[in-house]
């Protein structure tokens, strides 16, 4: 078990993994975000590569917003959402699969829906869905991957996150908030923040003062703080970091 504020040790990932012969996969979530923490998931693929065991990347809200060079890597399973980073719309998630993991899987899922050897083996065989096919979602889906393209790709997506990630830190630092994780650690996607000292305030308050004028944030999930969280993703640019930043001032300053 691991602080919030911290990341998975990959040397102590490794000496579990030596001292438990029977543990045969390891599963990681690339970005939290409970705490907005990008975890190192390169350093913990190499130790368990190194052991022969299988490796499983939960990306769902990373993949298409950074760089996660899967085969070079050594994950084994990595998985995503059609909206997210993609920012498509929500109604399937997908999986990027070492070929020869997948073909071992055959005949071991314990769920009918869930079960992603016979999935592959449908989409093979005619390039269906095994059930209902979420044909808007993929429409979407597609669109999105062409304003990706249009975009610059990852890399130029990524710079527009870690860019919105960096004004908006800055920017609420001035006003007194500071952010939850520091420096190398901090994720593009999402940023939790510690409320101003001695705030007199509650969440609802300021999330209704902010929906009011056009923009949503989160409520904070970590146990040990009082906590809210701000995404940096999707239609999400320079203006809108600055305007809501406006609009939170505005809100702090009632306080004061």
């Amino acid at each position: 078990q691991q602080d919030y504020d911290k990341v998975p040790d990959a040397e102590k990932i490794a000496e579990l993994l030596d001292a438990d012969p029977q543990i045969t996969h390891v599963s990681m979530v690339h970005s939290e975000t409970t705490s907005g923490i990008l975890n190192d998931i390169q350093a913990v693929a190499k130790v368990v590569k190194e052991r022969g065991r299988t490796f499983i990347v939960d990306a769902m809200s990373s993949f298409g917003g950074v760089e996660i060079p899967v085969g070079e890597w050594g994950i084994d399973f990595i998985v995503s959402s059609a909206n997210k980073c993609i920012q498509g719309v929500p109604g399937f998630s997908f999986i990027i699969a070492n070929k020869a993991k997948l073909m071992e899987s055959k005949g071991k899922a314990r769920s009918l829906s869930l079960d992603l050897y016979d999935q592959w083996e449908t989409m093979n065989k005619d390039g269906k869905w095994r059930f209902t096919s979420p044909t808007h979602v993929v429409l979407a889906f597609s669109k999105a991957l062409d304003e990706l393209h249009i975009e610059g790709g990852i890399e130029a997506r990524s710079k527009r996150y870690y860019d919105n990630n960096r004004l908006l830190i800055e920017k609420l630092e001035k006003m007194g908030v500071r952010p939850y994780i520091g420096g190398a650690l901090q994720g593009p996607i999402i940023t939790t923040f510690f409320y101003p000292d001695q705030h007199k305030f509650s969440f609802e308050e300021m999330y209704l003062y902010i929906k009011e004028r056009g923009y949503a944030i989160y409520p904070g999930k970590v146990t040990e703080a009082d906590t809210f969280r701000i995404g940096n993703i999707g239609e999400i640019y320079r203006e809108d970091i600055e305007k809501l930043c406006e609009i939170m001032e505005a809100f702090f300053g009632q306080y004061k």
